[in-house]
């Protein structure tokens, strides 16, 4: 199979390694509301938590099918029957574009592409410290390439066209006068509410390409896969390409999975777009030529990536040129791997007009089981969105002396503090609800208010008294305010918050939370991490390896140890990652006081 690469076998890094509360009466009635299910639903497998206010069967589907997925990456990575101890993917699939939109997930950890301007990325991704959420839109796509006329607009003409319009006389099949307009201006009364996945919304000579709303999904699964069990640096087209070959996965039955099919309208794409030099694509070039993007697709990519998968000549020289990139190499030293780049072109502009191949496997159906579907609660449900935002709300540029960044700094802070406040008051409609305090725990945390932070994590444990996630938010805003207390009451204060983080381990060993808390507790404060911390340090990130700050982490960790290789393994991911992310400065910093 073409992608059994002895490269994705390289070691991870981690390796080396009060408000009060209502009275009676109104508790009952607004609990007994508060209960009631709500559209949303989630469904769960081994390795994803799909949540979506669509059709249960959509959703049961689309689960299913990342479980299939996740097994058939797996054979094709050499990974079935591995140990696996990674957080599974939240997934959360929102309604039309324009939901989507609405919602401003800003991107700070994934940024595909550049792609030309038609080609927005309907997704959004972030590798969290807590575990990676990814979402995107349960609808279909187009890309329009050349405007058609729509039939809205022409349909009422076509109508008065057709239609006797004698007036005083009956038509053809025997209307009134007038009747023809009164039909026209119905059709296009019709017309206006149609939505664009109906068959009147649709325009004619026009040239467009569909993108499928599962296929971004899958796309999606697939980078994640690659980028969690195979955390190394890698240039960004190729986790991009990776993900658009895995985006028509078909399946057939419950035994049959198909993967690498071309997508539908790619030849159209690559015709109207002038082709980026491959050259410019492998060397990474383009990611500093603003003018290239305006001709790279995710078509491009795929047809890229897919080339260098499934050519026998091709794919040992894709294994050389990752291994580069993995070590630390540069692209352009990684492009030696390929010789001649102008015969590459050439290659690639011969492969995509022939008969492109793909492939189909047999697997156990119980390999890929049927996920648990369950009906969320309103009070779930008022915070799915929630927990999507949070990322992107609570994210505040560094300080700075140059005013542009002050003014930005300036207007974040203020639109975190704007969202708070509305968390906060939707929190305390769901005075019982589990899921919002630990939101809004979180959130308080994560913005540096350690008050508001410990009374939400208050919350929180009267609701589930040994709640890992609620002890841990209760350790660090513990720990945070010890750091701001005097100096003769810290010791003891921190003392007393890593306690109640030890506590939040035993609740859930496995949950990275605690763990980064309680090496957070020493670093924050100056100290020297014991070896437990380290330990818990590693573990954190062999739980979410797709994440940058636990890595990020790692890396200070074992620099301040002397033990630079490891370091370097731990970092390396972060600093020549595909995508920019705020961890990836620093992480670049401590590569180059390393040295070589």
């Amino acid at each position: 199979m073409f992608l059994a690469l002895a490269l994705f076998g390289l070691p991870a890094a981690a390796q080396a390694q009060e408000s009060n509360p209502p009275a009676p009466e109104s508790a009952i009635v607004v609990q007994g509301m508060r209960d009631r299910p709500s559209n949303w639903r989630q469904a769960e497998t081994d390795h994803v938590l799909v949540i979506s206010d669509g059709s249960e069967k959509e959703l049961a589907r689309i689960a299913h099918n990342l479980e299939r997925l996740h097994f058939l990456l797996s054979v094709l990575l050499n990974r079935v029957d591995k140990p696996d101890n990674t957080l599974k993917l939240r997934i959360t699939l929102v309604g039309d574009g324009a939901e989507f939109d609405a919602m401003d997930l800003r991107n700070l950890r994934y940024s595909p592409g550049p792609y030309a301007r038609a080609f927005p990325e309907p997704a959004y991704y972030d590798p969290r410290e807590d575990g990676a959420v990814f979402a995107a839109s349960r609808f279909d796509q187009k890309v329009q390439l050349e405007r058609g006329q729509s039939l809205a607009g022409i349909l009422p003409d076509l109508i008065r066209a057709t239609t006797p319009e004698t007036v005083g006389a009956p038509g053809v099949s025997g209307e009134n006068p007038g009747t023809s307009t009164a039909l026209a201006s119905s059709y296009a009364g019709s017309i206006a509410r149609f939505g664009r996945g109906d068959p009147l919304a649709l325009s004619v000579n026009e040239l467009a390409a569909p993108l499928s709303a599962e296929g971004r999904i899958y796309a999606g699964y697939a980078r994640h896969f690659l980028v969690t069990y195979f955390p190394h640096a890698y240039p960004r087209w190729y986790v991009d390409g990776f993900g658009e070959v895995f985006a028509t996965l078909a399946i057939e039955g419950d035994a049959r999975i198909e993967y690498g099919r071309a997508p539908e309208g790619y030849r159209k794409i690559l015709d109207k777009y002038a082709r980026t030099p491959v050259a410019d694509i492998l060397t990474g070039r383009t990611l500093a030529d603003r003018k290239a993007g305006e001709c790279w697709t995710p078509f491009h990519a795929w047809a890229l990536t897919h080339m260098l998968f499934f050519s026998n000549t091709r794919r040992g020289q894709l294994h050389a040129y990752l291994a580069t990139i993995a070590a630390g190499g540069s692209m352009e030293q990684a492009a030696a791997a390929f010789g001649d780049l102008g015969k590459l072109q050439a290659e690639l502009i011969a492969y995509d007009r022939g008969k492109l191949p793909y492939e189909q496997m047999s697997y156990p159906a119980d390999r890929a089981a049927e996920p648990i579907v369950r009906r969320l609660s309103e009070g779930e449900a008022a915070f799915v969105k929630g927990r999507l935002e949070l990322g992107a709300r609570i994210a505040i540029p560094p300080a700075s002396t140059d005013p542009k960044n002050q003014k930005q700094r300036s207007d974040s802070i203020a639109r975190r503090d704007g969202w708070l406040k509305g968390l906060r008051r939707d929190a305390a409609r769901y005075p019982a609800n589990l899921d919002a305090q630990l939101l809004l725990a979180e959130a308080e945390c994560r913005s540096d208010k350690g008050p508001e932070c410990a009374t939400a994590a208050s919350r929180a444990l009267a609701i589930a008294p040994s709640d890992s996630n609620a002890l841990a938010w209760q350790g660090i805003a513990q720990a945070e305010l010890a750091l701001a207390a005097p100096a003769g009451e810290r010791t003891a204060k921190l003392k007393a918050a890593r306690v109640t983080i030890a506590r939040a381990n035993r609740a859930d060993s496995e949950n990275p939370l605690p763990l980064l808390a309680y090496y957070r507790s020493f670093a924050d404060a100056g100290e020297a991490a014991p070896d437990v911390a380290i330990e818990g340090l590693m573990k954190a990130a062999d739980t979410v390896p797709s994440a940058p700050a636990p890595r990020l982490l790692l890396g200070q960790a074992l620099a301040q140890r002397g033990n630079a290789p490891a370091a370097r393994a731990a970092l390396l991911p972060v600093a020549d990652g595909p995508y920019d992310t705020p961890e990836a400065v620093p992480a670049r910093a401590l590569l180059a006081g390393l040295g070589q």
